[in-house]
């Protein structure tokens, strides 16, 4: 399990996982009102030291197809927190140069919008020891089908439970409820 970044544009923080651990997370700015920061599944496609000006000292680009979009530094520190940007992700200069190394052409950029606490709840909570509510936090490299098999529940109930249209499209930081253990 290879490294992937996960941007939370709503929270402002890009999470370093390493597999399923994460490595660090970062504050981070992002597009402003009419020029958001794209949602979905990227990858780096390249990468640029010393780029200059509001990019700073570093460049990852992704494959965004909309548009010139990337992971960079900036000449404006003082713009970190904020949704500011043409849509692109800024860092610290200092933070995107710790980054920029252990991430590869290739790595997976996921970019959220949704509030969400990115914690393991696996390890709080025992297998198969459910309440009604109980839910689960996506992390990298978690299929539906991995999570029903650690859980002991159908496929079918986490799928119907959570109105997923395609189960295939899940990303860490989704919260997904599981149902209540079945009676045995």
């Amino acid at each position: 399990m290879g490294t992937c970044l996960l941007v939370n544009t709503t929270s402002r923080v890009l999470y370093h996982y390493q597999g399923k651990n994460l490595v660090q997370s970062y504050p981070i700015a992002v597009g402003k009102s009419d020029t958001r920061t794209p949602p979905g599944h990227f990858q780096v496609i390249n990468k640029i030291i010393n780029p200059g000006g509001i990019l700073g000292n570093r460049w990852m680009g992704l494959n965004i197809p909309q548009g010139n979009y990337g992971i960079h530094g900036t000449n404006n520190p003082a713009s970190i927190g904020k949704a500011v940007s043409n849509g692109c992700i800024r860092m610290h200069n200092h933070h995107i140069e710790a980054l920029f190394p252990q991430t590869n052409i290739g790595t997976p950029v996921i970019i959220i919008k949704e509030n969400s606490k990115l914690e393991n709840p696996i390890s709080d909570h025992k297998q198969n020891d459910f309440s009604e509510k109980q839910t689960y936090i996506i992390q990298p490299q978690d299929t539906l089908w991995k999570i029903a098999r650690h859980f002991g529940v159908p496929l079918q109930a986490l799928i119907t439970l959570n109105q997923l249209e395609n189960p295939d499209l899940i990303y860490p930081g989704q919260k997904i409820i599981l149902p209540k253990k079945i009676a045995e």
